[in-house]
């Protein structure tokens, strides 16, 4: 992996006056300020004109200082806030003025050193905070105001210990066993240790790359996973120098820079070399060094290349989770598919290629198994995304996939599922494929969804027509009536309901009467009877909706519904479009909505029946108009049904006085004494209905033929029962005159107390004084005005 790039940017060219003896011992730079330290103790302060990556540095000399006679500069740094140089040779470390390098000898040397750092708290302070490892004690320390933090022993010679800056506050050591180890100021660490080789000179941090200088070699290692990444050979190289656009690499007489390649750069090339997962953690740790959108569009390309590497690795529900995860856009997947439409015009794929990408063409012709998972993936990732806002960037192109895949496959139960629901599949394509496979029931679905009513419902009658329905599905006819049933389009059901009651009337009157919804189109009950005029079956069908359903009030309506009953009845023959139901439940729905309904023409009705065998029906409508003994006479004589007439008794006297009833009792049991045949029937009605009679009344219309044990029993029962009435009348009366008694106790105790009114005495009720003799006295003893009591409730 290459994240540095190498580049000369300054060299010492040889004087060619004899043996050229500079050599450089370190480096310090800050800005356009070059610092270079010699190996005989000289500092030399430079300029830089140009820091491009491309170019050698053009820089200019300002100035120079030799430290002594002899001894190498070990360490430079500069502290500009303070305009300060410090100076690391002969073991010491010495202030100089980093413009002028003029020795400040206010500040005295620090002795016995042989390394240090500054620490990033000069910035905002006076102070200056430092890392040393000691010569003589052969420790690492951190100096602090007045404190000293020992950190580890080192046995390291002099040039081996490292101690350099690589963050705030943060510093990387040479630690024991070849560790580089990363400390803070306060001597904890935030990192892992990173391994590296035997005999590391130098060490510098470019985040998130710790570099290694060691054998004329750079060793490039990852902070976040502590591998190395890169090696970059460079000869006589001693020491690293980190700034924050480039590391600087010293020779002898040479200074290399190591330009970072960027972020977006090393990432791609880590996808391209199939390293996912070290790009992805590469990218989330530096996602602070992008702007936001340029992070998020490099984190979803990752992401979704990540996916695709799983995509052909068959690990297919990782796959869909990256794909969701990064938001790839459908279509990606969509266009890898043989035979698979991509809709939009517009669309050009932009997915980063990978090395193990498969052709999914020779896939479905070579493995045919392994290619059926991948449509499996594609008909779950596509329904997955269909409803979110990444399938609605082409919902299209996805319903028109999840189509053909459906359609190619056999997989008819999700095709109808498919377009039955609202979608967006393109009807040019999906019309012909559907007739070509002779899916005519689900061209309808289709139709309908896209809002093509008519074209739906003729395409389904033209599959009644020719008698042939997919046994797999409900019936189309079912079908075509739901449809109709709830359709918002008036014109079209017109146009289909002819045809739907010609097959099946009692089918086609839910179009009518099925509940609807509140945008379903509503018809007036006048025009559907005058399409229902020849078909008596769904008009009857459609008249009990009115009136059972819809509670219809109007007259016209009940008389037409009892005259559809009455021509089915009087027709005794069960029609082809009435097989279900019977003479006997006809009438008896006649029946009840005769006596049940107040709104009929009871004389029309009356009229129509007479002629027939229909006397139980002429007897309900003789007792609607008042003539119940000639009812009775109808249910005896004519319909000759004993239980008939004794029911219309109980029925008409329901809810009636007791003298109404022992009326109708009385005149049936009159009706049967006019014949003899009846006799047995009117002893019957007494026993069983001792109670509807007046005894009186029935003694005076008795034969005088009849004996004594004839009538014994309801003799029996008669007085019984009269003797009960009369001990129940006996029992109110005397619960009354015990309630008279308490009220007359009550009013006598107050009638004889004393009442001492005075001028002080009020009103309880308005607060006034009472002014006058007349007032009322309550039982609890309060006294009142009596126009008081008059408006008061409950007294």
């Amino acid at each position: 992996m290459k994240v540095f790039t190498p580049v000369l940017v300054f060299q010492k060219m040889p004087s060619g006056k004899g043996r050229d003896k500079f050599s450089i011992q370190c480096l310090e730079c800050f800005g356009k300020n070059l610092y270079i330290g010699t190996k005989e103790g000289v500092v030399e302060y430079l300029t830089v004109n140009n820091t491009s990556a491309e170019e050698s540095l053009s820089v200019r000399e300002v100035g120079k200082r030799q430290m002594g006679r002899s001894g190498a500069i070990s360490q430079l740094t500069a502290v500009p806030v303070l305009n300060h140089l410090l100076v690391l040779w002969d073991g010491s470390v010495t202030v100089l003025n980093m413009f002028s390098l003029e020795l400040l000898p206010a500040l005295k040397k620090i002795q016995n050193v042989s390394l240090f750092y500054v620490s990033e708290s000069v910035v905002q302070t006076d102070s200056v905070e430092l890392i040393a490892a000691s010569t003589k004690r052969k420790t690492v320390s951190v100096y602090k105001s007045q404190t000293t933090l020992d950190l580890f022993p080192h046995n390291l010679g002099k040039q081996n210990i490292i101690a350099n800056k690589c963050g705030k506050g943060e510093f990387i050591l040479n630690g024991p066993g070849c560790l580089g180890m990363f400390v803070m100021k306060n001597g904890t660490s935030q990192h892992p240790p990173v391994q590296w080789p035997v005999g590391v000179v130098d060490a510098a941090v470019h985040f998130p790359y710790v570099l290694a200088l060691q054998n004329q070699t750079v060793h490039i290692y990852s902070i976040l996973d502590q591998q190395l990444k890169q090696t970059v050979p460079l000869q006589s190289a001693k020491s690293l120098v980190s700034t924050e656009e480039s590391v600087f690499v010293v020779a002898d007489k040479e200074i290399h820079r190591l330009s970072p390649v960027p972020l977006k750069g090393q990432i791609e090339d880590l996808v391209m070399s199939q390293r996912v997962d070290e790009a992805l953690m590469l990218l989330d740790r530096l996602q602070d060094l992008l702007p936001k959108d340029s992070y998020k569009d490099l984190h979803k390309n990752v992401i979704c290349t990540s996916g695709m590497i799983k995509f052909y690795r068959e690990a297919f529900v990782e796959a869909k989770e990256l794909f969701i995860k990064g938001e790839l856009d459908p279509r990606e997947i969509i266009s890898l598919y043989p035979a698979m439409p991509v809709m939009s015009e517009d669309f050009t794929p932009q997915t980063t290629a990978v090395s193990n990408a498969k052709d999914l063409w020779t896939l479905s012709r070579d493995d045919w198994p392994t290619f059926q998972q991948y449509l499996i993936f594609l008909d779950d990732f596509l329904r997955e995304v269909r409803p979110t806002g990444q399938g609605q960037m082409c919902p299209q192109d996805i319903d028109s996939a999840l189509f053909k895949l459906y359609l190619e496959q056999g997989e008819y139960g999700k095709l109808d599922q498919l377009v039955s629901s609202q979608n967006n599949c393109n009807l040019q394509m999906c019309v012909p494929d559907l007739e070509q496979h002779k899916r005519f029931f689900t061209l309808g679905l289709l139709y309908q969804s896209q809002g093509q009513h008519f074209n739906a419902i003729q395409t389904w009658v033209k599959i009644v027509e020719e008698q042939n329905e997919d046994p797999l599905h409900i019936s189309v006819f079912q079908h075509i009536v739901n449809t109709l049933s709830n359709l918002e389009h008036k014109p079209i059901i017109w146009k289909f309901v002819d045809w739907v009651l010609q097959r099946d009337q009692e089918a086609g009157i839910l179009i009518f009467t099925k509940t609807h919804t509140s945008s379903c189109v509503t018809f007036a009950p006048e025009e559907v009877l005058t399409i229902l005029t020849s078909y008596p079956l769904a008009m009857t069908l459609y008249l009990e909706y009115l009136v059972n359903e819809l509670h219809s009030k109007e007259e016209k309506h009940h008389t037409m519904l009892i005259t559809s009953y009455v021509k089915w009845i009087l027709q005794s023959i069960e029609d082809d479009y009435n097989n279900k139901t019977s003479k006997k439940e006809m009438r008896h729905k006649l029946q009840h909505l005769l006596w049940q309904s107040p709104f009929y023409n009871a004389d029309a009705i009356y009229d129509q029946i007479t002629p027939s065998f229909l006397h139980v029906e002429r007897a309900i409508l003789l007792g609607k108009s008042g003539k119940h003994k000639k009812a009775l006479q109808v249910l005896v004589h004519e319909e000759k049904d004993q239980q008939a007439a004794e029911s219309y008794c109980l029925r008409t006297s329901a809810g009636r006085d007791r003298k109404f009833t022992q009326e109708m009792f009385l005149s049936l049991l009159q009706i049967y004494l006019e014949s003899c045949q009846h006799v047995i029937t009117a002893v019957d009605l007494l026993n069983k209905n001792a109670a509807s009679f007046d005894l009186v009344s029935v003694l005076r219309v008795l034969p005088d033929s009849w004996s004594l044990k004839l009538i014994l029993r309801f003799l029996c029962a008669s007085l019984r029962g009269t003797v009960h009435d009369k001990r129940m009348r006996g029992l109110e009366m005397s619960l009354v005159k015990v309630e008279t008694l308490r009220h007359k106790h009550v009013w006598m105790e107050a009638t004889h107390e004393k009442i001492r009114v005075d001028r002080g005495c009020v009103c309880h009720s308005c607060q006034k004084r009472l002014t006058g003799p007349e007032f009322l006295r309550r039982p609890t003893g309060e006294l009142t005005h009596i126009s008081c009591h008059g408006g008061e409730s409950g007294h």
